[in-house]
């Protein structure tokens, strides 16, 4: 924890953190601090008090004094230089004939430099204008461009609303706003309503966003049927801000009709179906009944259509398990000529001339020759 105060340097800007080195400066005093740009004169906006060091930028710059007399009469003094030095850099800009338009000229607390805020559309070459605004005013000169938003702060004005803009007000920082938040806040997209004095979206349309987005998770969306106490109907409006809706609904005598309700009235449709109306019990007689069937199944009977579909024909896949060679690799299987060379050559081959044996004769035991008789007649046949 350290204990810091509260400086701000321009009117709306940013709060700074600065050490109060034994001085004990109220809201609204007037200091001078010690920054990186030099010394400047600040007004005090928080009292001393203690914060974590994760809020603090180091290092944390001291407070030099308290703001004197001369110190206040030197501030008024270089406010009114920069009226003369706003002239001076707009006629020079004129004269060099530079795409640019000079918004603000400030002078730093000590003299030493001179920072000119200007916009343009694209990048300037300006380093003849430099040359010529530092032989007139024989100090360091900075030219800063900076943002619409940035321009429409420093201006300041009125907003659509009859009050002063928020940026030049109050707003230390910019909010990002897109146009998603003009949707859902149901504001017209026209781009002259929804815009500020810089041309971009609104920096209020921040403000309620975090409402509406939580409110519009508990509000049904358009277009859904919902049942309310006059009966059901469809979303036709909703009124994020009151949390209301408005329902179509149709009368009994066949009109229409658009009522308000508000959220805790209006709830979903049942989505439920209604069940279906239990069956009584059969008598014997019934089941008796239901039980002949004709010769039927006793399952469901399959009607068959009269012209089925073709059932799909398999995919013919590779045979990949034939046999392989010695090789590694699937055997091909032999063409016709080769078959029909080896048929030849096995019906051109001459049969062995077979020995005539005598019928009465026997072999020798060596042989292992058998009678015909003894081979196909059966020992237990009748007939021997």
């Amino acid at each position: 924890m350290a204990t810091v105060i509260g400086v701000r340097f321009k009117k709306a800007g940013k709060v700074y953190y600065f050490d109060p080195a034994g001085f004990w400066p109220r809201p609204g005093d007037a200091v001078v601090v010690e920054t990186s740009r030099g010394i400047e004169l600040g007004e005090v906006v928080t009292g001393a008090r203690e914060v974590p060091d994760e809020q603090i930028v180091p290092p944390l710059k001291q407070v030099v004094r308290v703001a004197t007399a001369e110190d206040i009469a030197r501030a008024e003094n270089n406010a009114a230089r920069e009226k003369e030095a706003y002239a001076i850099c707009q006629e020079k800009i004129l004269q060099h004939k530079l795409e640019m338009k000079l918004v603000d000229v400030e002078y730093t607390f000590d003299n030493s430099k001179i920072i000119f805020y200007f916009t343009a559309n694209g990048r300037v070459d300006f380093r003849e204008l430099v040359k010529d605004l530092a032989s007139v005013f024989k100090m360091r000169i900075e030219l800063r461009q900076i943002g619409v938003r940035d321009e429409a702060k420093m201006l300041g004005g009125l907003g659509s609303c009859g009050r002063p803009i928020c940026c030049g007000a109050f707003l230390g920082d910019f909010q990002p706003v897109s146009i998603k938040m003009a949707k859902e806040q149901n504001l017209s997209l026209n781009p002259t309503k929804i815009s500020g004095q810089c041309g971009r979206l609104m920096c209020c349309l921040k403000y309620e966003q975090a409402y509406y987005e939580s409110a519009l998770k508990k509000l049904p969306k358009v277009g859904r049927e919902v049942i309310t106490p006059d009966g059901s109907g469809i979303i036709t409006e909703i009124n994020v801000i009151r949390e209301k809706v408005r329902v179509r609904m149709q009368l009994p005598d066949g009109t229409f009709d658009v009522r308000e309700y508000r959220l805790e009235e209006v709830s979903k449709p049942n989505s439920a179906s209604p069940s279906r109306p239990s069956q009584e019990p059969l008598d014997s007689d019934e089941k008796d009944l239901e039980s002949f069937d004709g010769g039927e199944p006793d399952g469901p009977a399959e009607q068959m259509d009269e012209n089925p579909a073709p059932e799909p024909r398999p995919r013919k896949r590779p045979n990949r398990d034939k046999p392989k060679g010695e090789s590694g690799r699937r055997e091909r299987p032999p063409r016709p000529e080769r078959i029909q060379k080896e048929t030849a050559e096995r019906v051109s081959e001459p049969e062995p001339a077979s020995e005539i044996v005598p019928a009465n004769s026997e072999p020798p035991a060596e042989s292992g020759y058998e009678s015909p008789d003894k081979l196909f007649v059966p020992e237990d046949d009748p007939t021997e």
